[in-house]
């Protein structure tokens, strides 16, 4: 878990976002946000609504640095279609700004990200159950290792994630006239509340519009992306480094990227999210830190 302020490094009005790992209503161990004491419903907020908008005037500083990582944004939203881990933030943020200046709104349809254009609209599928939301990315974010997207708590609870912290998500950017089924899923444990007043709620109504939903896998594939080469020779060295120092298994898979090929090295697949940060703890140890989390 981390978050930061950076004045001078981002726009004055630039909240760099993190995680929450826990459940909600639990107390962290450490960084001090969690959901709320009791579950809140959520299944009546709409999802975000894609809209054609220019790029915000704040939060789209490229490239910057966080913790002595660079990144530079993407050109555009569209075309953009990955998989990794999301992680959630809830209370500790609530009524803070975003990084394009907004009030972070935990329950509205949100979301951080590092690298995505803000505003940037993107359907989010929780990967072991099929729940999909649409979300508004306003805000950067979650600058912890093998997170991919950080969602407000009312996206974490309408893809079920509340109580694990974290899914394997497939991420897809998605523009006007993208829709969603309506949220079934009630709070956790079956228990509602009433849901706070918020003028986020009166969202236009949403088009209709074909769905399309990845292949839903309880126990999918993760694995560490180690780092990918031209040269074969390069990528056996490093297979030997790491069968060498005990990690494994390791996989070096060649894959064509136009008209050349690349040797990537993969160490997996590992059974869950804390094995893959057990891994990553490891291989930074081993100076290995350009890593990526792979979900086939």
């Amino acid at each position: 878990m981390s978050f930061l302020r950076l004045p001078g490094v981002l726009a004055s009005a630039l909240l760099l976002a993190a995680c929450a790992e826990f459940p909600a209503g639990t107390v962290p161990t450490r960084g001090g946000d969690h959901g709320p004491a009791a579950p809140v419903d959520v299944s009546q907020v709409p999802d975000a609504v894609p809209r054609d908008v220019a790029p915000s005037r704040y939060g789209n500083l490229s490239p910057y640095t966080v913790l002595g990582k660079t990144y530079t944004l993407l050109p555009a939203c569209q075309g953009y279609h990955e998989r990794g881990i999301a992680s959630w933030y809830g209370t500790q943020f609530h009524g803070g700004r975003t990084s394009d200046g907004e009030t972070y709104d935990m329950y509205a349809m949100t979301a951080a990200n590092k690298v995505l254009p803000i505003p940037c609209y993107v359907r989010v599928t929780n990967l072991q159950n099929g729940k999909s939301v649409i979300v508004k990315v306003n805000d950067r974010g979650p600058f912890v290792d093998n997170r991919l997207i950080d969602l407000s708590y009312a996206a974490a609870s309408r893809i079920q994630m509340l109580g694990t912290g974290t899914a394997l998500v497939d991420i897809e950017a998605v523009g006007p006239g993208a829709t969603e089924p309506p949220a079934t899923v009630g709070a956790p444990g079956g228990e509602t509340h009433p849901l706070p007043t918020t003028a986020t709620f009166a969202a236009a109504a949403i088009g209709t519009g074909a769905v399309t939903s990845p292949v839903v896998n309880a126990s999918p594939q993760i694995f560490v992306q180690v780092g990918a080469f031209a040269d074969r020779n390069n990528a056996d060295a490093l297979d030997r480094k790491l069968s060498a120092a005990g990690i494994g298994p390791v996989l070096v898979l060649s894959v064509a990227d136009g008209a050349r090929i690349l040797y990537k090295v993969r160490v997996g697949p590992e059974p869950d999210v804390n094995a893959v940060d057990a891994l990553t703890a490891r291989l930074d140890a081993l100076g290995l830190t350009d890593l990526q989390v792979v979900i086939p």
